[in-house]
C-alpha cells in the first residue's frame, strides 16, 4: 500500500495520505508528494486540487523516530528540502482545497496552511505539536496561522501546543468551512465541483496577489497588477466571455454564466 496516492483525472488533481491511522510524513509519503507536486507544476491542465487523508485523523505531522540522530547539516538540509517542497505546493496555480478530519498536527498541519481552501469536520483540531517536543515549526507554520488569524493567536497556539477545536478555528479564520464528520467528503467535493469549471487564470492570479502581499505588503501587490492585466485580458477565457459579457452590458441584463477552460 502506497503511503500517498495521486490521481489527476478531467483535470481534477487528487492527493491523499494514505498511512492511518497517524499518516505520519514519513520519507516515503514526502518522495510521494514530490513526485506528485513536481507534476503538477509541470502541467497545464489542472483545474482544482483536493488534499485528504484516509484513516480517522489527518495527520500527526513528521516522523519524529528518524530525527534524533542526524546530523545538523543533514536535518538543516532536511527541513530546506521540506520547505521548498511545500512552497512549490504552495504556490500551485490553481485552488487547493484541503479536507481535514480528527488530529491535525505538527507538519500535517503546516501542509494544511499551504492550501487555499480549508474544510474541516466537526471533530478536526489543530496544533502547533512543535515545542512540546523542544522544536520550532519546521515548514512556515506559525507565520502562516499569523498571516491568517494574527499574531496573538500564532503565538498562543505556538507556545502551548494546545489543539485549537475546529470551531475555534472557523471563528478565528483559519477554517473556511465546519462540516459534520460525515459531511467532509460531499462538502469538499462540492468546492472541487465549484472550482472545477470556474475562471482557473482569475485563481491563479489571485494567488500570486495574495502571496506578494503577504510578503512585501499592499505595494508589492500593486506593482505586479498591470503587467499581470494585460496577459489575463487576452487569455481564451477571458476572450471567450468578453463579448457575451459587453452585450448584456449594451442590452441592460445580467452576465450570463461562462464555461471556463482554464486557458
Amino acid at each position: 500500500m502506497a503511503a500517498l496516492e495521486y490521481t489527476h483525472e478531467e483535470g481534477v488533481a487528487t492527493i491523499t495520505l494514505n498511512s492511518p491511522p497517524q499518516n505520519r510524513l514519513s520519507g516515503e509519503l514526502i518522495a510521494g508528494l514530490g513526485a506528485a507536486v513536481q507534476d503538477l507544476a509541470a502541467r497545464s491542465d489542472t483545474r482544482v486540487l483536493l488534499l485528504r487523508a484516509n484513516g480517522p485523523d489527518f495527520s500527526y505531522g513528521g516522523d519524529i523516530t528518524t530525527w534524533a540522530d542526524q546530523s545538523a547539516d543533514a536535518f538543516s538540509q532536511q527541513i530546506a528540502g521540506g520547505v521548498a517542497l511545500t512552497n512549490l505546493f504552495e504556490n500551485l496555480p490553481f485552488p487547493v482545497v484541503v479536507a481535514v478530519q480528527g488530529y491535525c498536527g505538527g507538519g500535517g498541519f503546516e501542509i494544511t496552511l499551504r492550501g487555499d481552501i480549508i474544510i474541516a469536520a466537526d471533530n478536526a483540531s489543530f496544533c502547533h505539536s512543535e515545542a512540546s517536543i523542544g522544536v520550532f515549526t519546521f515548514l512556515g507554520g506559525v507565520q502562516r496561522v499569523a498571516e491568517r488569524v494574527g499574531r496573538t493567536r500564532a503565538m498562543q497556539w505556538a507556545v502551548t501546543s494546545e489543539r485549537v477545536p475546529a470551531e475555534v478555528a472557523l471563528s478565528a479564520g483559519l477554517v473556511n468551512e465546519v462540516v459534520p464528520a460525515e459531511a467532509l467528503e460531499s462538502a469538499a467535493q462540492a468546492w472541487v465541483d465549484r472550482l472545477k469549471g470556474s475562471a482557473t487564470l482569475a485563481h491563479a492570479a489571485h494567488k500570486k496577489l495574495l502571496r506578494a502581499w503577504s510578503e512585501g505588503g499592499v505595494a508589492a501587490a500593486d506593482a505586479l497588477l498591470a503587467d499581470m492585466a494585460g496577459a489575463i485580458l487576452h487569455s481564451e477565457d477571458a476572450q471567450g466571455c468578453l463579448p457575451a459579457a459587453i452585450e448584456a452590458v449594451k442590452d441592460g441584463r445580467p452576465r450570463p454564466d461562462f464555461a471556463f477552460g482554464g486557458q
